[in-house]
């Protein structure tokens, strides 16, 4: 049985969590992820910088008003890399099942 590509960088639930959020948005603002996802802004901020780093994310700064803000986007690239390890989850889930089925149909009926 053929290991499927799980991405290592999307193994970390958190950041598989916060590249779920975004795969649903467009520019979503980093309080609104943070809060989302329940991680310190901190923590955030280095799981971000991570994705960022691999092309995943887009990070954009700017200001309302006079405060500065944050928005994150998931680009091209993440949401391809989301695709393909979601698609790799669910074959290693239809393996398991498929597995299962053949252990109960090699049983036997009493």
């Amino acid at each position: 049985m053929a290991m499927p590509d799980l991405d290592p960088l999307l193994l970390d639930p958190t950041r598989l969590s916060i590249a779920a959020l975004l795969s649903g948005t467009e520019w979503a603002e980093f309080s609104w992820v943070r809060d989302s996802a329940g991680l310190s802004d901190s923590a955030l901020s280095k799981q971000i910088t991570n994705l960022a780093s691999a092309g995943y994310v887009e990070v954009k700064k700017g200001y309302v008003g006079k405060r500065p803000r944050t928005w994150l986007n998931l680009s091209g690239s993440g949401h391809q890399a989301l695709r393909a390890h979601v698609a790799a989850l669910n074959q290693i889930v239809e393996q398991s099942q498929r597995a299962e089925r053949t252990r109960h149909a090699e049983e036997p009926s009493e």
